[in-house]
């Protein structure tokens, strides 16, 4: 498998880990419009596991009808997400960590830093490819995810991400965090579309880790 680099693999967009900034919604990168989406997935640490494991070989993606083909894992050092003070700010010793590949019991490949990705997204009687490229991870005891950026081609310039977290009292959430605008004047001719057609898959990513979906 060819192994992307930093150039043919680069997103589209400057703000990389933007939807780790606490002040998102209010502050959103300037010309993007922000979006936050949470769903209640169940509770318990099976549910969680489950749920963790579905979403870091793109359950959530394949749950809602999109194709996930041309994977590849990107270069080992990889962006990562940006960290913050307590003020707010981006601190300034951000590190770039190496990861190494991780399966699920079938196989499948864990989603890691740097990996590359065609969403094929069906768009009425379209089918739409989007690149993308996972820009950070978050692996702690209780909480996973990971956010992807924008590549060229893709219908839309920004970044999403996708936290499975386990609360204290037990309860298991899906948390779905972005911020884009459209790639090209093409593009923002038609961004209503855009807009609903963001709108309709957010309800299906929303869905896809429920356990009625057979998550």
């Amino acid at each position: 498998m060819r192994r992307a680099t930093f150039t043919d693999a680069s997103v589209t967009y400057g703000a990389i880990g933007g939807t780790l900034a606490p002040d998102l919604m209010t502050f959103p990168p300037q010309g993007y419009r922000p979006s936050e989406h949470t769903v209640r997935l169940g509770s318990g640490d099976d549910r969680f596991r489950a749920a963790a494991i579905s979403l870091m070989t793109w359950g959530v993606q394949r749950g809602s009808g999109i194709e996930v083909t041309d994977l590849e894992v990107g270069t080992g050092v990889q962006y990562s997400g940006i960290s913050f003070n307590e003020d707010g700010s981006p601190s300034i010793d951000q590190s770039h960590p190496v990861n190494e590949a991780t399966f699920a019991e079938d196989g499948t490949p864990y989603i890691a830093n740097g990996m590359t990705a065609k969403l094929a997204i069906k768009a009425g009687p379209f089918n739409v490819i989007a690149p993308v490229r996972v820009v950070y991870m978050i692996d702690e005891v209780n909480k996973i995810g990971f956010a992807y950026g924008t590549m060229e081609g893709h219908p839309e310039s920004g970044e999403e991400s996708f936290i499975v977290e386990k609360l204290e009292d037990d309860s298991v959430w899906l948390t779905i965090r972005s911020f884009s605008q459209p790639s090209t004047m093409k593009y923002k001719l038609v961004a209503p579309v855009l807009r609903y057609q963001q709108a309709k898959i957010t309800k299906q990513y929303l869905r896809a880790l429920h356990p009625a979906s057979g998550a």
